[in-house]
């Protein structure tokens, strides 16, 4: 079935989600993990989407970006596939394509929904039983949003910034939201 395209508009905010191909899985420890996350770190700077929340799971992965260009998620995504695959080719030799052909986005409503995604893409890992809670998944970005870790691939949206005039009290605002939608 045809995926609709979805309109990637300079500054609109999008939950991308990439699969592993046949469902397989992408990551097969820690340093391939941290692998990846560089990638889509050096990826998100250059193409100029700034991340704000994301999950790393066994099969796939959770984004939610704001490109500061027209398409940038076009070109972030393709780059950070080929940079990862490239990884695995020298680390195990696998020659096999890791990513389903096309990632998913859905255009975020701010207003409405960003807080909601971003909590959706970090309690992933719960729902999925490979964590108690958000914070005890250390791939997800919930360490920083709600708890103050530091993270170089974490960029707060400004509407984050409306839940509070300090960095504690938006993080408390944020962990207080999330400890009620697991609830």
């Amino acid at each position: 079935m045809a995926r609709l395209a979805c309109p990637e508009e300079a500054h609109g905010t999008l939950h991308l989600v990439q699969r592993g191909r046949e469902r397989c899985a992408c990551f097969s420890c820690a340093r391939d993990r941290v692998a990846y996350l560089e990638a889509l770190r050096e990826g998100s700077a250059e193409h100029g989407c700034a991340v704000h929340a994301y999950a790393l799971m066994g099969n796939h992965v959770h984004l939610l970006l704001t490109s500061a260009r027209a398409a940038g998620p076009s070109c972030l995504m393709p780059g950070v596939a080929r940079i990862y695959a490239r990884y695995l080719l020298d680390e195990y030799g696998n020659e096999r394509p890791v990513w389903e052909e096309r990632y998913d986005a859905s255009p975020v409503h701010v207003r409405r929904y960003l807080l909601a995604c971003m909590r959706y893409i970090e309690e992933n890992p719960v729902r999925a039983g490979l964590a108690r809670s958000p914070g005890d998944w250390p791939w997800s970005s919930y360490r920083c949003n709600a708890l103050g870790a530091d993270d170089a691939l974490v960029t707060p949206h400004p509407y984050y910034y409306g839940l509070g005039r300090s960095a504690e009290e938006r993080r408390a605002a944020y962990a207080a939201l999330a400890a009620g939608a697991c609830q």
